[in-house]
């Protein structure tokens, strides 16, 4: 049975670790900037991404969810931050995350947060490591999409075998 891949994102905290989204643009601007890396991301990575924006502080009623194939876009409602969204994501999929079923990463520099979803078995990645990864895959994209170009990268350079052990390591087999 493969494992089920999932990463959960504090869209807000990785929207402030990205320097320069936010000069000039609005933050409805920024937010759909990083929802389309998020979205090119999760195709080419694979994995489940769902992406959270609170709007505790707003008017909003009522949580909206809106699904896109690989990523899910979630507004919580009022007076529900994304970190409360985030952990409960988190408790509901525990025991398939201790049975590994399902590996969960959470992308949020909250230490407190951090801390949270850690104890109930998901991984953690920074707001700056996930931005990091959402530059890798667009120029593993951008290399695809240019067949022509010798490739240079230290994958390229390793045995056959290695990197078999490594490609199946990172899909978790």
């Amino acid at each position: 049975m493969k494992k089920q891949r999932l990463l959960l994102v504090d869209g807000y905290n990785v929207l402030n670790a990205w320097k320069g989204i936010l000069s000039g643009r609005s933050l409805a601007d920024a937010r759909d900037q990083l929802v389309a890396r998020l979205h090119d991301y999760a195709g080419t990575t694979g994995q489940k991404v769902i992406v959270v924006f609170d709007a505790w502080q707003s008017d909003r009623p009522m949580r909206s969810i809106e699904e896109n194939g690989q990523i899910t876009v979630v507004f919580t409602q009022q007076k529900e931050t994304a970190d409360h969204y985030i952990e409960r994501v988190c408790d509901e999929l525990s025991e398939r995350v201790r049975a590994g079923h399902t590996i969960l990463r959470v992308a949020t520099s909250d230490g407190v947060e951090q801390t949270i979803i850690m104890g109930r078995g998901a991984q953690r990645v920074s707001a700056r490591e996930l931005l990091y990864e959402l530059e890798g895959a667009r120029g593993a994209r951008k290399a695809l999409s240019q067949p022509g170009k010798k490739k240079s990268s230290l994958m390229d350079r390793l045995p056959e075998d290695v990197r078999q052990k490594l490609e199946q390591m990172r899909r978790g087999e």
